[in-house]
């Protein structure tokens, strides 16, 4: 750690014992109450506790300057500096700061420090009368520049709202999210990924050239255009639209950007875009199930779009669908935005099954297989079928083993056989077998290169067992893994021994 107020601390006794006295910023209480983890997967590193249970951390290069995050003891988190200098600057000029985080810059100066002098006024009539004399001598030890109360409030506040995403916290276990320790709402997330669409939607509008084309032809630009104009309707804006649905039916297949480029286009109800849209359905057949019955003049047209819009689009930007702000956040890289939205989402979530598999197949598509294990989890347990049950803890087996939790997915095929003996269906004589199978051999090779020796031959043991008792033959490529299971196992045991 490089911060120099903190390692004057760790190498200064006396202004450590002032720190965490009556600036309860104590480094001997570094322990949080429960394992906990950053949502991005960086370092998380304890540096000091409170006499409350919460506790500071460092986030990011323990061997760096890096931003602290305060966690309290009762599941509230929040961004407090951009280093340790920073954090004890404001722990030390706002001794009572906690006090103070549902306060913004817009409350004004004069509230502000109003707020600020009732609380030390306090402090000091009930466990600390010296604290401005301690305050003085600590911040001058430290060498912590001279700031007004009121400054330092809205630097909290700033840092309070850079919480999210980046520095999203989790119960390590559970995989649930701290709650914000600043109530106060940040910029809605369809305002953030609608902003360079919106841009580029204004870029097309008036410009002239290839920079048209150059927008168009990205995927990713495409589809935030069209979301910036299903929110922005101009006549003016037709021929644009046409040039942007004719890209997306020739680079995409089947998607929501598809059905809303048609629906945008079939508004204007021209009879001149039938043979566009018939000519794009000849050479995709993916437009195919996009207009169906296909319209047959302008009024067909308008009339479809408008049931087309007003079924899938429409204009309420609050009345979107999140997943539509989440997926779009997703694909234009940005990754830490779309976690902190799935995560809140999946926390929030209660027993909705279609909700949960959408938030599954998310949190997939970004590679954040824990959190897509949890989703997958809970929609298992909302199914009242033993078959159901069975294959959806299958898919779970799969997420836990991309997760690395190894243990999990073999005890996750373990119940899937149950559930599956206990359905109506025979999976036996079903591809289910097939990939019941193949994922008790994924998790043998996984497990042998782990180096779990009693996992791997476990697992290799149960495969063999699932193949006798289905009575099968594997094909070519189940073969190959059962081959290379029986290897890993035969190698890991040779080592051992």
């Amino acid at each position: 750690m490089t911060d120099r107020a903190l390692q004057l601390l760790r190498s200064n006794r006396e202004l450590a014992e002032l720190a965490a006295f009556p600036f309860d910023f104590d480094l001997g209480r570094a322990d949080h109450v429960e394992h906990v983890v950053l949502a991005s997967g960086a370092a998380l590193t304890p540096i000091a506790g409170n006499d409350t249970g919460g506790t500071y951390f460092v986030c990011g290069d323990p061997d760096a300057d890096g931003p602290v995050l305060y966690a309290s003891s009762d599941g509230m988190a929040g961004l407090i500096g951009d280093s340790v200098d920073e954090a004890l600057d404001m722990l030390t000029g706002l001794p009572g700061w906690r006090d103070y985080v549902s306060l913004t810059p817009g409350d004004g100066e004069e509230r502000l420090l109003a707020a600020v002098a009732e609380t030390e006024e306090d402090i000091r009539d009930t466990f600390a009368p010296e604290i401005d004399a301690q305050r003085a001598e600590l911040r001058s030890a430290l060498d912590l520049p001279e700031r007004s109360a009121a400054e330092l409030v809205q630097r909290l506040h700033r840092c309070l709202l850079r919480t999210e995403p980046d520095f999203l916290l989790l119960n390590g276990e559970e995989l649930l999210a701290y709650q914000r320790l600043c109530r106060h709402p940040g910029p809605p997330l369809w305002e953030t990924v609608l902003e360079p669409g919106r841009a580029d939607l204004e870029l097309l509008r008036t410009a002239d050239g290839d920079r048209p084309a150059s927008i168009g032809d990205d995927p990713v630009r495409r589809a935030s255009v069209l979301r910036a104009a299903q929110f922005d309707h101009r006549v003016s804006d037709l021929p644009l639209l046409r040039r942007l649905l004719v890209q997306e039916a020739d680079d995409a297949g089947p998607s929501e950007e598809l059905r809303l480029a048609l629906a945008l286009v079939g508004a204007h109800g021209l009879a001149e875009d039938i043979p566009l849209l018939h000519g794009l359905r000849d050479r995709n057949e993916a437009l195919r199930w996009g207009l169906h019955p296909w319209p047959g003049d302008a009024v067909e047209l308008a009339q479809w779009a408008h049931e087309l819009d007003g079924a899938r689009f429409g204009r309420d930007l609050e009345a979107q669908s999140p997943l539509v702000w989440i997926g779009l956040a997703r694909r234009q890289g940005r990754t830490e935005t779309a976690r902190a939205a799935l995560i809140r989402l999946l926390d929030d979530t209660g027993p909705d099954a279609d909700r949960l598999a959408a938030l599954r197949g998310e949190l997939e598509l970004l590679g954040d297989f824990p959190q897509a294990a949890r989703a997958q989890e809970l929609w298992v347990s909302l199914q009242d079928t033993a078959w159901a049950r069975g294959t959806g803890r299958l898919g779970l087996a799969l997420l836990r083993r991309r997760s690395g939790d190894l243990p999990g997915a073999w005890q996750a095929v373990q119940r899937a056989a149950a559930d599956l003996d206990g359905s109506d269906g025979d999976w036996r004589r079903r591809g289910v077998g097939h990939i019941l199978v193949e994922e008790q051999l994924r998790i043998t090779l996984a497990a042998a290169e782990e180096g779990l020796t009693d996992l791997a031959r476990t697992s290799l043991a149960e495969a063999k067992v699932l193949m006798r008792r289905a009575k099968w033959q594997s094909d070519t490529g189940v073969g190959e893994l059962v081959r290379e299971a029986k290897w890993a196992v035969a190698r890991l045991r040779a080592a051992s021994d």
